[in-house]
C-alpha cells in the first residue's frame, strides 16, 4: 500500500493491493484496482469511519490452505480483519454498512475463464448476509476490471471501469499474484516438532 495525491481530489489517496486492507477516520480516499478480486467496503456513518479490503480467493475452513495462511488474500480473513478494525475503533455492528465491488471475469487460465470471480462475489455476499451487515451497493461481475475510490468520511465510492490495454495489464497482474500465492501455500506445515 502507498499514499499519494491526484490533482482531481483534495484528499490524500491510500492505494491498496491484493491481500491488503485499510481503515481510517481521516478524510482520505482508499483506492484499489479490481479484476477477478473482490473488495468489500465498510462504513460507519455514526463515527464517519470506513475501510476497504482486496482479496483474491474466498477461503474455506475445510481447505488446508486456510490453516497455512491467515491473511487478507482470503475473503474470509480480509472481511474479518476489516470488520475487527472498525470494532476496535468503536463501531457498533448496527452502524456498519457494506458495499461489494469486483469479481469480473478477467482471468483466463488454461481453456477459459476461471470460477474465482463468481466464488469471490458469492462468498462476500453470503458472509455479509450471514453476519446481518446490510449491503447498500453491489457492482460485481462482468468482464471489465474496476478502479474504485472509497471516501472514508462519507462512505461514497467512485467507480471507473477499465478498458483496453489497461484491462490486459490488470489481467497479467492478477495472474502473477495468483501464481505467487499458490507458490506461497505449497510448502509443508509442521504443527508440532518433537
Amino acid at each position: 500500500m502507498y499514499t499519494h495525491r491526484l490533482s482531481c481530489f483534495e484528499q490524500s489517496i491510500v492505494t491498496i493491493h491484493p491481500g491488503e486492507y485499510y481503515t481510517s477516520r481521516e478524510d482520505i480516499i482508499i483506492s484499489t484496482v479490481l479484476g477477478s478480486c473482490v473488495s468489500v467496503s465498510f462504513w460507519d456513518q455514526r463515527l464517519r469511519l470506513g475501510g476497504i479490503n482486496h482479496f483474491m480467493l474466498p477461503g474455506n475452513l475445510d481447505d488446508e490452505d486456510m490453516i497455512k495462511s491467515r491473511n487478507a488474500k482470503y475473503g474470509m480473513f480480509a472481511i474479518e480483519l476489516l470488520y475487527n478494525e472498525l470494532l476496535k475503533a468503536g463501531s457498533r455492528k448496527s452502524d456498519i454498512s457494506a458495499k461489494v465491488f469486483g469479481g469480473a471475469s478477467v482471468l483466463r487460465l488454461g481453456s477459459g475463464p476461471t470460477k474465482v470471480p463468481r466464488d469471490n462475489v458469492e462468498f462476500a455476499v453470503a458472509f455479509l448476509r450471514k453476519e446481518n451487515i446490510p449491503i447498500v451497493a453491489n457492482d460485481t461481475g462482468g468482464i471489465l476490471p474496476r478502479k474504485i475510490f472509497f471516501f472514508t468520511q462519507t462512505g461514497k465510492v467512485l467507480l471507473k471501469r477499465i478498458w483496453g490495454t489497461l484491462s490486459t495489464a490488470v489481467e497479467r497482474e492478477e495472474e502473477a499474484y495468483l501464481d505467487k500465492i499458490q507458490r506461497e501455500d505449497s510448502g509443508n506445515v509442521i504443527l508440532f516438532d518433537r
